[in-house]
């Protein structure tokens, strides 16, 4: 099926500031949907001729029987002026038929222009089923007026109002509505709305209470919106809050119904969030404990690299000391990954700051023997923490290899190249020293160094090659991983 994009691109000609709002329409107009009970269609004027019109999208009510069964986004109503579209389009009025019959059933249709700077950019038709219409009651006539008083803010260009909604936090129609008089009375209450207050711990009807007295969230807000009302400013943005007690968290989205004549009312939407919130502060707790678990690894980490220090400097042979030295620098490139994962929120790191310690613990190594500069080039960017431990050793081991068989005890520079694409990773470790011995069959060796190396990239499906450079002295170890999820 065709997305409203498509349509805007390819049939019409509104500027992008159009299109944002129109956009913005489909994302909130659920509004409408609901409390008209009704079918919505999104009409497009075409580009290139001002009698024919594109669905550029389509909505289904939550709260009745659909009128429209097939889908009709990306179809067109050429040359018709008959059509209820066509007659909202030239008359920029409000127009309405209720003797429609769609395979067989009465549907009530009503054509709405959206109005921009003086212009219309577009058409939304409701379309009621009448055969399921519901019994009127309080309810039905509240939905009715507030979606009444919505097609006059489309009308005027008040509708969607800014911020948006956020699809899964805020409240919808069905999740419970309030309709609030302009001195702060509240008319009407749907059963759900009463019973989400009344977790709250509030009794009695509300109807007819002073939604100031709510709640002091709700007081504060709704104080400044009847302010702005006496100054002849009424207030033109949604708003939403979360009144919590010990027992119960209720989400409200209040809507300020402004058209051409001021501020009518208001619409208060509310849902129950008491279990998602609960969710979310057990996840917090759940991401604390596992920031506090990498923490005390790091702790841990730290805590062996400093006695294999202590060891290493007790030992009388040279060979014994370098190999204590060389086991200290992976424990700390394992530590460096674990510092990282404690200090964020979600299991992937920044891999560019790991590299930069590495960097440096090589520097502060080869510091002994000759003067090293040891860099970095371009970035490696998120990395999963089941890739990031393995990542760091490989690239720990490839420095000092760097340094230690590739410079030798000379001056020169290491220069680390990442190249990330997504979920793919190219790692280049390149020196400018003396190049690999002649005859050099990377299977063949028997360094440890490499051998862990090309041990973890074979446990993460990546590829590994040691070569000399071709446009000048110096090797270069390449490693080309690919993991199988995005971060």
């Amino acid at each position: 099926m065709l997305r409203l994009s498509q349509v805007l691109s390819e049939h019409t000609h509104l500027d992008a500031e159009d299109r944002a709002w129109l956009q913005g329409l489909v994302r909130e107009w659920h509004l409408l949907a609901d409390t008209s009970f009704s079918d919505l269609v999104l009409w497009l004027p075409d580009g290139d001729d001002e009698n024919v019109f594109w669905a550029g999208a389509q909505i289904r009510p939550t709260t009745g029987p659909t009128a429209l069964v097939d889908e009709v986004v990306g179809s067109d109503i050429s040359y018709d002026p008959e059509s209820l579209v066509t007659a909202a389009w030239l008359s920029r009025q409000i127009t309405a038929a209720s003797q429609n019959r769609a395979d067989g059933i009465p549907v009530e249709v009503v054509a709405i222009p959206i109005v921009r700077h003086g212009q219309v950019i577009g058409i939304v038709e409701r379309h009621t089923n009448r055969m399921g219409v519901r019994a009127p009651g309080a309810l039905e006539d509240t939905y009715l007026a507030v979606a009444n008083t919505l097609g006059q803010m489309l009308l005027g260009g008040e509708f969607p109002m800014d911020p948006p909604s956020d699809p899964t936090t805020s409240p919808r129609v069905g999740d419970g509505l309030l309709w609030i008089d302009t001195d702060g009375t509240v008319t009407y209450a749907s059963p759900n709305a009463v019973s989400c207050l009344r977790r709250l711990g509030f009794v009695g009807d509300l109807v007819g209470d002073d939604v100031r007295r709510l709640a002091p969230e709700l007081a504060e807000e709704f104080t400044r919106e009847l302010s702005a009302a006496e100054a002849h400013e009424p207030r033109r943005a949604a708003w939403e809050v979360t009144v919590e007690v010990p027992q119960a968290s209720v989400r409200m989205r209040v809507l300020p119904m402004v058209t051409e004549c001021g501020w009518v009312a208001t619409v208060a939407l509310c849902r129950d969030v008491t279990a998602l919130r609960e969710r979310e502060r057990q996840l917090v707790t759940k991401d604390a404990t596992i920031r506090e678990i990498h923490h005390r690894v790091k702790n841990n980490l730290q805590t062996v690299a400093a006695l294999l220090r202590l060891q290493s400097r007790r030992m009388s042979s040279p060979e014994g000391r370098d190999a204590l030295r060389d086991a200290m620098r992976r424990v700390q490139s394992i530590a460096a990954v674990h510092e990282i994962l404690s200090q964020g929120f979600n299991e992937c790191v920044e891999f560019d700051d790991i590299a930069d310690r590495i960097l440096l613990m090589a520097g502060d190594v080869a510091s002994a023997a000759g003067q090293v500069d040891a860099r970095r080039e371009g970035s490696f960017g998120p990395v999963p923490g089941t890739i990031a431990t393995s990542l760091a050793m490989v690239l720990t081991e490839l420095c000092q290899n760097a340094i230690e068989h590739g410079l030798r005890t000379h001056n020169g520079e290491v220069l680390v190249r990442a190249e990330r694409s997504n979920t793919e990773l190219v790692l280049e470790v390149i020196d400018d020293g003396a190049g690999l011995p002649e005859g050099f069959d990377l299977p063949e060796r028997s360094s440890l160094g490499l051998s862990i190396v090309s041990t973890l990239i074979t446990d993460l499906g990546g590829e590994f090659a040691l070569t000399d450079n071709n446009d000048g002295d110096g090797a270069t170890a390449r490693v080309h991983i690919v993991w199988s999820h995005p971060d």
